[in-house]
């Protein structure tokens, strides 16, 4: 007969065992989620309404800005698309290839951190009705911070592939 604390014990262990399942489940979510994301995100720089979408926050980037001295604003806006592309069928290569997929996560490492930067050379990232920062606006504040937890996943992915370059 049971006692209630091997009922209790008993519900632990199941709940575990859940943990333990979806965790293993995990990696290959991040990892085609983010290949979801990148390719999404790539695909609409090549849309006339996200190449302006981004105008002012790649005019305002040091690291970026000047290259429309090089492209138009549609042009600039192809090249980060495809730059993103790839990334995007790179991380979806670490299905036979941890390599191809290391470099993916690098390179999606590399277009969140720049992404990232616009949070500190675009106008408008402070709510200064609300009191300035660590009050961020929805547009463009919240927009940027989500590169944060992108980046991070980006991290992991290119980390995966680099702790299995040999297999």
């Amino acid at each position: 007969m049971y006692q209630v604390t091997d009922v209790k014990s008993y519900g632990s262990h199941r709940i575990a065992e859940a943990g333990l399942r979806l965790e293993a489940a995990a990696p290959m979510l991040l990892r085609y989620a983010m290949v979801v994301v990148m390719l999404w995100f790539g695909g609409l720089k090549f849309t006339a309404y996200e190449a302006q979408a981004i105008q002012g926050l790649v005019a305002n980037s040091p690291f970026l800005g000047w290259l429309y001295g090089l492209f138009s604003v549609d042009g600039l806006s192809y090249l980060i698309g495809t730059i993103e592309i790839a990334a995007g069928v790179l991380i979806a290569s670490r299905a036979f290839s941890a390599k191809l997929g290391a470099a993916g996560g690098l390179l999606a490492c590399a277009t969140f951190v720049v992404t990232l930067s616009f949070f500190f050379s675009t106008p408008g990232v402070s709510e200064m009705t609300a009191g300035g920062f660590p009050v961020i606006s929805v547009l463009p504040g919240q927009f940027l911070l989500k590169d944060l937890a992108l980046l991070a996943v980006s991290f992991w992915i290119f980390a995966d592939g680099l702790k299995n370059w040999d297999a």
